[in-house]
């Protein structure tokens, strides 16, 4: 085993957010403490012990603030309450109270794109006249057209259809119309606006004077939008938030010219993350934003996360590297060193709310751009089994790499995506407005199994669930796998503590050659890593065995297996 004789560091710091494993917990479907069918912040406070003895270091909620829920909550009518569907502020206090006291942080979700079309700002709005300052908080324009009857232009909404929509004026003739890169529910706010600016400085200091840690930034590439608005044709091949694989995507290469797409990764969005950098300097302690940027190449990326910028921004290129060693090799190599090239940890991640779950994804055979989702009618091929082995194999590896690490609600517990959800069940704005085309991502946010018995696993004691659950919910609940020493469960908390007893977090990576192509293989921390992604298996390095993805027998590695070596 021979060393490339080159390392890459997370950077300088000792800041907790550098190193930090982060569980995302999706709120409406983690826990339901008052049996409505809806996850809830008093179901989450009664189960964070159980995400203490998994052994991460912090939480991220997805939204919970007031929201017509038309969007699952990323459409926001109060950025200052919570909705009542998950309790109240005091249960929110409650919560963080809970959570500190375990040693948890807590990150909250801030979406600042755009609002809930029932936020006050936006109903002002729509009572006020063309070209007034209430207007202004918002994308309002005239139609084109003898008769202002077409869109100002021709961007298309992630969620499909028109990016525009036409207002009614108090008469009843047509009115101007407002830009929504989302739903029509959710128009976009404009940034060129300074009265916009202080209103986010004083939701920041909201949630940071009741002590969150640091806010995770909805569509923070989409907040700027080039001036004129000029028209684009997004690439359909691509994913829906302009990722490296998305539907809307980005400039594959760094350039200083403008991105191509005028509604994404515009530079204009750099100085609102330095302005925010300074809100939370205000504050004792390490508060930390994080970024969903769907921008690529990493160096692009990593500008983002400057010194003055955001401390994170979520590593999609990642996640979307498919299964095979050399990309993986390169995307992990690339990040590294974008992501210290400016003092930041890189991050990694493998599954949230918005993609397939990677235990269903990685055994995937055919084209499934993110944002379309899965569902019975899917030309594609999905292998489960193999699926949930790579997967393992993927988090094996992902743990063992210098910097922070985020895990989605369940990917623990290996839970694939839930694809035969029945049409009527379906609530993602993109099943309604592709016409049932792209199925959406209601299959990753399906309630989470507690136990194998008893009304909907464990998710309550009604039964009630807003989306429903599979069967082999019962075979995949926490309280069955933490009987099983092999689980899925049982890999986690192992992974885990050996990242943090052996400092992996902070550590350096050291690319080892000497293995085939279908092979990574780094050293970390006094831990060799070594994942073998090929049709056949290999050797097994020497060494002591810390941690298998899979059960070993005999003196070989297998095909989708991860390990970690001592010695």
């Amino acid at each position: 085993m021979a060393s490339t004789g080159t390392t890459s560091t997370t950077g300088g710091g000792h800041e907790w957010w550098r190193t930090a494993v982060i569980y995302q917990v999706y709120p409406r479907s983690f826990a339901d403490a008052n049996g409505d069918g809806v996850g809830d912040l008093p179901g989450i406070t009664a189960h964070l012990p159980e995400l203490q003895n998994l052994g991460v270091d912090a939480v991220w909620l997805s939204p919970f603030m007031t929201s017509p829920q038309r969007d699952a909550g990323y459409d926001v009518a109060d950025y200052c309450d919570v909705d009542p569907l998950f309790g109240t502020l005091d249960d929110f206090d409650r919560m963080l109270e809970a959570a500190h006291g375990l040693g948890l942080r807590v990150i909250i979700d801030l979406v600042p794109n755009h609002t809930s079309s029932d936020h006050v700002w936006f109903k002002d709005a729509l009572a006020s006249s063309d070209g007034s300052p209430e207007r202004g908080h918002y994308w309002f324009r005239d139609g084109k057209g003898e008769n202002g009857d077409e869109p100002p232009n021709n961007w298309e909404s992630v969620f499909g259809g028109p990016a525009w929509t036409r207002v009614t004026n108090p008469d009843g003739t047509p009115g101007q119309w407002y830009l929504h890169l989302f739903d029509t529910s959710q128009p976009d706010l404009n940034w060129t606006d300074p009265w916009v600016w202080e209103q986010f400085r004083g939701i920041l200091r909201f949630w940071l004077d009741r002590g969150v840690d640091g806010f995770r930034i909805d569509v923070a590439h989409g907040m700027v939008k080039a001036d004129g608005l000029p028209d684009a044709t997004p690439d359909e091949a691509a994913g829906s938030m302009g990722g490296a694989g998305g539907a809307l995507a980005l400039e594959p290469e760094i350039s200083d010219e403008p991105p191509s797409l005028p509604y994404w990764g515009q530079e204009g969005g750099h100085e609102i993350f330095r302005d925010w950098h300074k809100v939370l300097a205000e504050y004792d302690g390490d508060r930390a934003l994080c970024g969903e940027a769907w921008v690529d190449p990493p160096a692009k990326l990593a500008r983002y996360v400057r010194p003055d910028e955001m401390q994170q921004t979520f590593n999609f290129s990642y996640l979307e590297t498919p299964w095979q060693a050399p990309a993986l090799r390169t995307v992990i190599a690339d990040s590294l060193a974008a992501f210290n090239g400016v003092g930041a940890p890189s991050t990694w991640v493998l599954s949230n709310h918005d993609v397939v779950r990677h235990a269903t994804r990685l055994g995937v055979s055919g084209d499934n751009p993110q944002g379309h989702g899965l569902g019975p009618k899917s030309n594609v091929t999905v292998d489960a089994v193999t699926g949930l082995r790579r997967a393992r194999a993927a988090t094996t590896v992902m743990l063992a790499l210098p910097g922070s690490a985020y895990l989605f609600q369940g990917e623990e517990l290996g839970l694939p995506e839930v694809i035969d959800l029945p049409d009527s069940a379906r609530q993602d704005p993109t099943w309604f407005r592709t016409d049932g085309e792209r199925y959406g991502r209601d299959g990753c946010r399906v309630p989470i199994p507690w136990t194998a018995a008893g009304p909907s696993f464990g998710f309550n004691d009604t039964g009630a669930s807003w989306l429903p659950q599979p069967a082999i919910w019962a075979l995949l609940a926490r309280d069955a796998e933490e009987l099983d020493p092999d689980s899925t469960l049982a890999l986690y908390k192992l992974l885990l503590a050996e990242r943090e007893g052996r400092g992996l977090g902070a550590g350096e990576l050291e690319w080892l050659k000497g293995f085939g192509d279908d092979v990574v293989a780094f050293r970390n921390g006094g831990v060799t890593v070594v994942a073998n992604l090929g049709e056949a298996s290999i050797a097994l390095p020497d060494g002591e065995v810390v941690v298998s993805s899979e059960p070993l027998t005999g003196t070989d590695l297998p095909t989708d297996t991860a390990v970690w070596l001592l010695g």
